[in-house]
């Protein structure tokens, strides 16, 4: 990438969350390797998380205890603040970031695509749809709540869009996949920019 300087402050964080139904620690580097441990109690889920660490380069270590025996709701969604807060730490003041990326990233049938903007404004547009209802003990409902609950923590604009797709499996998976590459483009240090990539001077 024209312009892309080397990073020289780490960009890391720690976060633990302790609610009457979870109980969350995440260690994060953005500018990690794709190492680290993923065990949410939620197998799933874990593969859906190890892609995304995998794919965009971070290093992650989370660790998740919640009330599984109600449902997966709550770990999902706490996860999905935890991380949140952990990326928003991370990536500080967003000084020099490239800041808007996208990707698109094919699953044998399945294609989705991801749009980010790594300002500091929530937003979350979904359009994902399956034709059942869990994969084992993960509802593919939660899918919504866990990107939601991390677009408006970090916070950063999302728009996360199906092209194609039948298997319930290869379109989440395409999705956080997409999401990754994105990430690790627009997370990158371009050294053109002076201060924040914005007229208003700060994200």
């Amino acid at each position: 990438m024209p312009g892309q300087e080397k990073i020289t402050k780490e960009r890391k964080s720690r976060i633990e969350r302790k609610t009457n139904e979870t109980s969350i620690t995440c260690s994060l580097n953005i500018d990690g390797t794709g190492k680290g441990v993923i065990a949410t109690g939620i197998p799933f889920f874990d593969h859906m998380l190890t892609a995304l660490k995998k794919h965009s380069f971070i290093d992650l270590d989370l660790s998740a205890s919640g009330d599984l025996e109600v449902d997966a709701h709550h770990t999902v969604e706490d996860v999905g603040i935890v991380l949140g807060m952990a990326f928003k730490e991370a990536l500080g003041d967003r000084a020099g970031i490239v800041r808007y990326s996208d990707a698109r990233v094919p699953l044998d049938e399945a294609c989705i695509e991801c749009v980010i903007d790594l300002c500091t404004r929530p937003y979350l547009h979904y359009d994902l749809k399956f034709n059942k209802e869990r994969i084992n003990n993960f509802e593919l409902e939660l899918n919504i709540e866990f990107w939601k609950a991390f677009a408006f923590n970090a916070p950063f604009t999302m728009h996360l869009r199906q092209i194609s797709g039948i298997n319930s499996h290869h379109i989440i998976e395409s999705g956080f996949k997409a999401f990754a590459l994105a990430f690790d483009k627009a997370k990158q240090i371009d050294g053109r920019i002076e201060g924040s990539r914005s007229t208003k001077g700060a994200m």
